[in-house]
């Protein structure tokens, strides 16, 4: 990993021990580009946006940051430390 890639692309804290990668532009759609991602801010996407509703978005995490449920998360989630790990609440 380079220094560009230290940090959450979602949330923008510095990444841990764990660190998953997400295709802005779905892998369904043609997406090729990865980003790295804490696995908590990952499963907040994905919970929150079906690879349809992606698809549709620009692919970059300011736009995911006008979805009120993943501001609401990046708030929250922005002092815990780098390995935090919670349970990631789905859609009902």
């Amino acid at each position: 990993m380079d220094d560009d890639d230290r940090t959450c692309w979602l949330c923008a804290r510095p990444l841990g021990c764990k660190v998953e990668w997400h295709h802005p532009v779905p892998k369904s759609r043609g997406g090729r580009e990865t980003v790295p991602l804490h696995p908590i801010c990952h499963r907040t996407i994905h919970a929150a946006l079906g690879n349809a509703q992606l698809a549709r978005m620009k692919p970059e995490s300011a736009e995911l940051l006008k979805v009120e449920e993943i501001a609401r998360f990046v708030r929250w989630v922005a002092g815990k430390p780098p390995d935090f790990h919670a349970p990631t609440r789905r859609k009902r």
